[in-house]
């Protein structure tokens, strides 16, 4: 849940919306009233859908999810920037350029020479082997790129989720969203329609307080989501170390053993009931197994004392005579 308060709603101006002249009659929903020529926002609806979107954020983060969070007006840039790169996400805060998620192939390689051009020494006159004028311009082609993609230069896929202030403003990064089917949270003011994006915020977009709230609000539910990321990755590691380190139960060993018990009683009761001579048969063919076990095990131990006297002797254990002749019992009842 969203750790934000009315009181801290209310000190940022978040329940000011704009004149009643401009407004979208489908933000209705949302006003409580009107002082002054201004609607008031109800914020009491605007927490339930903080809390809404809040969890929406977290869970997709969690299951490895990327935010992209766009703000171009002058009042949201500065807030969009730190609170992005706070937790590692990506944004944009510049001029949105057309086709940054719809034509992100070609974007993505404007990006890569970005990072080429971050690589050069642009001071390097002789190294280059680029005269003055060449190096100058390119550097100012980086610097172009810089401040156009900057912000989405770890961006390898279009985003699965989008937080935007103002969408009248951002409405071309809002219907590539919806294109390729990208949810949307918006900060929604009393002059856009509500029903444009998944997770309207209703509240005011203009406000330097309120925008910072709100973005920093958010950015702490990413945070949030990788905490549980990381914390799901670990928990699995660790489920798969205790599965494949668990020895055996004692139950489970004693079950093994009453299981071999019951397949050997089994099968002499099944050939009594075929007759007796298969029973006979059966008889002795487990006392021959036992004869042959006894004198392996015999063999075995005359062979152990032999290599102890000769100063040969390993460390492979000798079996015993009741080992041999109980494994011949179970042989025979497995066959």
């Amino acid at each position: 849940m969203a750790q934000i308060t009315m009181s801290d709603m209310l000190k940022a101006g978040l329940q000011f919306g704009h004149q009643t002249r401009r407004w979208n009659p489908k933000m209705k929903q949302y006003i409580l009233t009107e002082r002054n020529g201004i609607y008031i926002i109800d914020l009491f609806k605007t927490l339930d859908l903080i809390d809404a979107a809040y969890d929406f954020i977290k869970t997709t983060v969690a299951h490895n999810g990327t935010v992209l969070f766009v703000g171009t007006k002058k009042q949201a840039q500065e807030a969009i920037k730190a609170q992005a790169t706070r937790v590692n996400m990506p944004y944009v805060c510049e001029r949105w350029l057309g086709g940054m998620l719809t034509n992100f192939q070609t974007v993505s390689k404007r990006v890569n020479r970005l990072k080429e051009l971050e690589e050069m020494d642009f001071t390097d006159v002789h190294g280059s082997g680029l005269t003055k004028k060449e190096l100058l311009l390119l550097e100012r082609e980086k610097d172009k790129l810089e401040k156009q993609l900057g912000g989405i230069r770890n961006m390898n896929r279009t985003p699965s989720a989008m937080f935007v202030v103002d969408i009248n403003k951002e409405a071309l990064a809002v219907s590539e969203a919806h294109k390729l089917g990208i949810p949307v949270v918006a900060i929604v003011d009393t002059n856009a329609d509500p029903e444009a994006v998944e997770y309207p915020i209703p509240a005011n977009d203009d406000a330097i307080r309120g925008i910072d709230l709100l973005t920093t609000l958010f950015a702490d539910a990413v945070a949030d989501g990788l905490l549980a990321r990381s914390g799901n990755a670990a928990k699995a590691s660790d489920n798969a170390g205790q599965a494949s380190d668990q020895p055996m139960a004692e139950w489970e060993k004693d079950l093994l053993t009453e299981n071999a018990h019951t397949v050997s009683v089994d099968v002499r009761e099944d050939a009594e009931r075929r007759g007796p001579k298969d029973a006979k048969d059966a008889s002795e063919n487990l006392d021959a197994n036992s004869e042959q076990a006894r004198a392996a095990g015999e063999y075995a131990a005359e062979q152990a004392a032999a290599d102890v006297k000769a100063g040969n002797a390993d460390e492979t254990p000798v079996l015993k005579e009741e080992e041999a002749a109980s494994i011949a019992d179970h042989d025979a009842s497995q066959n």
